[in-house]
């Protein structure tokens, strides 16, 4: 039976006197990181995976590495441009079934008869299907689908039994989505047991803006991937620079940041590539958790205890990803009672579909 398991991690890092010290010289301190490994369908750097430095992005990229080697179906939530694709090729990637193809359908292109046509599905005859010998399969923004797709998609996934004798069996199923897909669920929008089928394991990806301390991997990634792309000499961007990449709220996440560093790089004018992001005073761009921002506008009291709560959710989370994800393990790490625990994972986010 599939265990649904929520890593709900945003952890937060403001940009202060820390960051800004890093702007200077960080090109040297980070170096850019790829995976290891062949790909059959991929070279190294199509994959593009960068690791994260965050307690966040660890704690993810742990559970990631145990659930790879699995057959478990995974589903990633995250807004838009946070990586989820990158996240996704990265788990085929360190799985079996590497070495086999990797198919993406793009559930918002989607009909029925283009997504039985995908699968090479013929419902009415309830025969078997497929997507070509894939090793996994990604279903891109699964929420997109309608009604209709996704009553075909249901009949197309394994329904976790070894006798199934129909679906997906020989594909490790990894889904996306922006949406919260519980609160399709109770609008209507998305069927109840599709959600339970591909949610076996369902990893949060934090938005750029609560992972700062990754921009500058991130920069010195996208400035070798790019400058060797475009056959440009590789720039070294100024400490100003680098503050603005630091300080700017990121609305469009990884994908953002990227486009910038290739703008960068194609009119050679670093101080004109980030003109726009210069003008945007920081706090109108940076969606700051809510709880952080409400502090703001109230006492210093009420900013302690919103970074307290903060605290301790890392120190929960880290604590899960040492113990991989035993509750009791964690509360004994933590010196605080079982109960406790369960409690404060229901306070932070942490769903856990076993928990007492």
């Amino acid at each position: 039976m599939a265990t649904a398991l929520h890593s709900q991690l945003s952890v937060g890092a403001g940009v202060g006197p820390d960051n800004a010290r890093q702007t200077d010289g960080f090109a040297k301190a980070y170096q850019p990181m790829t995976t290891d490994g062949s790909e059959s369908t991929a070279t190294k750097e199509d994959w593009g995976f960068v690791t994260g430095m965050c307690p966040a992005m660890q704690t993810l990229e742990s559970v990631m590495a145990e659930i790879a080697p699995t057959s478990i179906p995974v589903l990633l939530l995250g807004e838009s441009g946070t990586g989820k694709a990158m996240f996704a090729q990265r788990i085929h990637q360190l799985s079996t079934r590497s070495e086999e193809p990797l198919v993406t359908v793009s559930c918002a292109a989607m009909n029925p008869a283009q997504l039985s046509a995908e699968l090479r599905l013929d419902a009415s005859r309830n025969t078997d299907a497929s997507v070509g010998a894939a090793g996994s399969v990604i279903f891109d923004e699964i929420s997109e689908l309608d009604s209709a797709c996704q009553r075909n998609l249901l009949y197309a996934l394994p329904d976790g039994h070894a006798d199934a004798g129909r679906g997906l069996l020989g594909a490790r199923v990894i889904s996306t989505t922006r949406r919260n897909l519980e609160d399709e669920m109770r609008a209507g929008r998305f069927r109840t047991e599709l959600y339970y089928r591909i949610n076996g394991v369902c990893l949060r990806l934090p938005p750029l803006r609560d992972r700062r301390e990754d921009i500058p991997i991130l920069v010195e990634s996208f400035l070798s991937k790019h400058a060797a792309q475009f056959g440009r000499p590789r720039p070294s961007l100024s400490p100003r620079t680098l503050r603005i990449l630091l300080e700017h709220g990121w609305p469009g996440n990884i994908r953002e940041l990227e486009n910038v560093v290739k703008k960068i790089i194609a009119l050679g004018d670093e101080q004109l590539a980030v003109s726009e992001l210069a003008s945007a005073p920081a706090e109108a761009t940076a969606e700051a958790p809510l709880e952080v921002a409400e502090a703001r506008g109230h006492s210093l009291k009420a900013a302690s205890r919103a970074a307290s709560r903060e605290a301790e959710r890392g120190l929960i989370l880290k604590a899960l990803a040492r113990t991989r994800w035993n509750r009791k393990r964690a509360a004994q790490e933590l010196q605080i009672s079982y109960k406790s625990l369960l409690y404060k994972l229901k306070q932070i986010g942490v769903l856990d579909s076993e928990a007492d």
